[in-house]
């Protein structure tokens, strides 16, 4: 293992360079100063494969800063660790020579002969997702908020806790289910995602736990649920405020005891599933309203994650706007004029991440040249609610509600939809290519503007 004597001059204890080497996680040994005392074969593999890091500090290895984390804008473990005199974790974003990678880090103090610590152990663990170089490699930013709940994933993705994610449509909840499944000792199993939203109430306890041939008309065979199929790996529960009340504490069942009945049987079977539930809905209302159990609301939201919408991470437009335009148009090189990327900074994207690819892709179509202009980012941005040839335009649309007196953007956009579907004259189908929606998300405006008003749409 490389190491240097500390900044005493007294050597770097060879029993603790010893057990760091042996490490099978890239791991550091460096002292009040951030100077690097020593580096395990792990890290030089990873971090420093073509020359020395001993004697540099951390900061200037990992990050490329010319001062500690703390002074630049970045949470330090070592000076919390100070603090607290205890083992502190964060989230990075390190350099290495594959590129940034998200960093989960372990800081452990070592104290010395007074008592106090005289070095400081770094643990760092690329998030690794099989066959991809990084777990969180669909996920895209560097913002205050999406570091936060990066960091949420990293603690929880190890465990088998129960994780609800929480936010609005398009924040990237099934992607970041798959992160915290990735992340897991289960990684190497299935991630079975039951689409709550899709399933009717009477077929739903089939889909689930499955059935025996002659259950119900039209079971011809005995077929394993979706429970089933993800023995061993994760359960992704998406839009969960949609599964139905009677077939909630059938799911409970499955929770707390591990067990299940295929439809039309009596044999108890065994289900060995980390479940991650999704939603975009208001539980606590839901559960207040008597819509949802109290009991399965606790027991799936053990670990709750809120995503933030994309109007909270506007500094991580730009790199957004990247990876989308390389997705939506990999033959032709597009880049967006300042102005357009202010536009699109400003924009609230009550669709967020999904509504900024369908923005993108629409100005692709629309742009002649390399550069995406201003006026084409606009009219893309219309175009995602245009109504029909009778309709008014969509900044108009946007104007009227709130002079209706919508209090927030939520009910602005309910109020344009609402008025966009009065005026549609065309087939459901239609209206969903007009607003670049799938037939799904349009029926969950529909029901979502109908619970709100409380009459039907």
């Amino acid at each position: 293992m490389s190491t240097r004597t500390n900044s005493e001059d007294a050597p770097v204890p060879p029993e603790l360079a010893s057990f760091l080497e042996g490490m099978p996680e890239p791991h550091i040994l460096f002292d009040q100063n951030y100077r690097i005392l020593a580096a395990n074969k792990a890290y030089r593999r990873l971090f420093s494969p073509n020359k020395s890091v001993l004697g540099q500090t951390c900061y200037a290895v990992s990050h490329h800063f010319d001062v500690p984390c703390d002074q630049a804008g970045e949470s330090c473990p070592l000076a919390k660790s100070r603090k607290t005199g205890q083992r502190e974790r964060e989230l990075h974003l390190h350099h290495t020579p594959q590129g940034e990678q998200y960093v989960s880090i372990e800081l452990v103090p070592v104290p010395g002969a007074s008592g106090k610590p005289s070095y400081y152990v770094e643990k760092m663990e690329p998030l690794r997702q099989a066959g991809q170089p990084s777990v969180l490699s669909g996920l895209i930013g560097q913002s205050n908020a999406f570091r936060s709940m990066l960091e949420l994933v990293s603690r929880v993705a190890p465990s088998d806790a129960s994780v609800m994610l929480l936010g609005e449509s398009g924040t990237g909840k099934e992607l970041l289910a798959r992160a915290v499944h990735e992340g897991s000792k289960r990684s190497a199993q299935p991630f079975v995602v039951v689409d709550c939203a899709s399933i009717t109430e009477s077929l739903f306890e089939s889909e689930l736990f499955g059935h025996e041939k002659g259950a119900y008309t039209g079971a011809h065979a005995a077929r394993p649920g979706l429970v089933e199929a993800a023995s061993g790996g994760t359960l992704f529960l998406d839009e969960l405020g949609d599964i139905p009340l009677g077939m909630q504490v059938k799911l409970l069942r499955l929770l707390e005891s591990g067990t299940y009945r295929r439809v039309g049987s009596t044999a108890l079977r065994h289900a060995n599933v980390r479940v991650v539930s999704a939603t975009h809905r208001d539980m606590e209302r839901m559960v207040a309203d008597g819509r949802f159990r109290q009991d399965l609301y606790f027991r799936l939201n053990t670990f709750p994650i809120a995503l933030p919408p994309l109007r909270a991470r506007a500094a991580d437009i730009p790199m957004l706007v990247a990876t989308l335009l390389n997705r939506v148009s990999p033959q032709r090189a597009f880049v967006l004029s300042p102005a357009a990327m202010n536009l699109l900074a400003t924009w609230p994207f009550p669709g967020n991440i999904r509504e900024l690819r369908n923005v993108l892709e629409r100005a692709t179509l629309l742009c002649d040249g390399p550069e995406i202009g201003y006026e084409v980012v606009e009219r893309s941005l219309h175009l995602g609610v245009a109504a029909s040839h009778e309709s008014v335009p969509a900044r108009t649309v946007r104007t009227a509600t709130w002079s209706q007196g919508a209090t927030t953007l939520k009910d602005a956009e309910l109020e344009a939809f609402r008025s966009l579907l009065a005026s549609h004259k065309g087939s459901r189908q239609a209206l969903a290519e007009q607003l670049g929606i799938s037939m799904r998300s349009l029926y969950r405006k529909i029901k979502a503007a109908e619970m709100s008003t409380d009459r039907p749409v």
